[in-house]
């Protein structure tokens, strides 16, 4: 069944005259056009029978349809009010809507005010659990997508390693990565790619620079690249030289814990259990204070999407959902070490979709 479809038969269950998908993401899931457009109105609107109809910028009226869209497009300019021309397409299609669903997690106060005056006899109801739940289950089509998303991610660890030596800065590592990746056609990563060396590794959300790479430094990549609008996440951290007794201890710690909590992947099992398990090995190591964060997260289309695997989620993993793991220490008196895979929910257990090496790789120094 097709995700337009999916989301017309929810509207009939549950007595709803229509939908209004507004994130660009979820306008890619249900439309398979993509498109930032700023501070521009788009959005697709589902309905239970009618056929469903796209608000865009007139400029990338030719996009969508390009993409395969080929239902109602209301193109607007920017001297339009797009609220307007919402307002007559979905009057000519003579639908009177009782109940809208929207995206709560994106719908501004603005554009609520927006739609509130559009239709003041409407309410508004939530349709990101919907979405949640119809994009946490990736089919086989998406994850071939994301297999092949993983190998360029893989492909770019090796390109950043093979690129360490002594004086060059984290910021010349990260451009030569990224011009790899665009001589093999990879146009867009799919967060701002990171390269951090040293003591800069103790910060899990650190900025690359110019700092040099130094003799004796861990060096942190976290990266991912967008293949075919879906999205990968990988995190390795490597050795300049020969690591310290307390680096190689770090290291080993978080590769158990990282290992232990893929390892228990499988059908039932909550996200809070792989948050225990890796967080156990962490802490009981005596490094629990250096784990700042939570254990992992959905992936696809967002780089980070639903679910988030915290502590407190109790949510049971299905076949199909595709998440990250990636515990990691960061202790500034020694280093930070975080890595980090995507691994995909199977019917018995776990398939790991980032394959670079896990076991301390260290870089020789001349």
């Amino acid at each position: 069944m097709s995700k337009i479809n999916q989301i017309s038969s929810y509207l009939k269950d549950n007595n709803l005259d229509a939908a209004f998908i507004t994130t660009p993401d979820n306008v890619f899931y249900v439309s398979g056009f993509r498109s930032n457009p700023h501070e521009r109105l788009l959005g697709v609107v589902l309905f239970q029978d009618a056929t469903p109809l796209l608000i865009c910028p007139k400029m990338e009226v030719p996009d969508a349809k390009a993409a395969g869209w080929a239902f109602d497009i209301v193109g607007h300019q920017d001297t339009d009010n797009p609220w307007h021309l919402l307002r007559e397409a979905i009057a000519g299609k003579d639908i009177q809507i009782g109940q809208l669903a929207v995206e709560k997690s994106h719908m501004t106060i603005e554009r609520l005010e927006a739609l509130q005056e559009l239709f003041p006899e409407t309410s508004f109801v939530r349709l990101d659990d919907q979405l949640n739940a119809m994009r946490v289950v990736k089919d086989e089509r998406e994850l071939d997508i994301l297999r092949k998303a993983a190998s360029y991610a893989d492909y770019a660890i090796e390109v950043g390693v093979s690129e360490i030596a002594e004086g060059k800065t984290e910021l010349e590592i990260l451009t030569a990565i990224e011009l790899a990746l665009k001589k093999k056609g990879i146009s867009h990563m799919s967060f701002d790619t990171m390269v951090l060396s040293g003591k800069k590794t103790a910060s899990p959300h650190g900025k690359p620079g110019d700092r040099k790479i130094q003799k004796g430094d861990f060096v942190l990549f976290d990266l991912g690249v967008i293949y075919e609008g879906y999205c990968s996440d990988i995190t390795r951290t490597v050795s300049f030289g020969e690591p310290s007794e307390a680096q190689r201890e770090v290291y080993e710690t978080v590769r158990k814990a990282e290992q232990d909590a893929v390892d228990a992947v499988k059908p039932g099992v909550r996200a809070m259990d792989l948050d225990k398990i890796a967080r156990d090995v962490i802490t009981e190591a005596g490094y629990g204070e250096f784990f700042t964060h939570r254990l992992g997260h959905g992936l696809g289309i967002s780089v980070h999407e639903f679910p988030s695997l915290t502590g407190t989620n109790e949510m049971e993993l299905i076949e199909g959902m595709v998440f990250t793991i990636e515990p990691g220490i960061y202790d500034p008196s020694i280093t930070g070490v975080r890595i980090e895979d995507d691994v995909v929910v199977t019917k018995n257990g776990v398939e790991v979709l980032t394959k670079y090496p896990k076991e301390l790789v260290i870089v020789p120094t001349a």
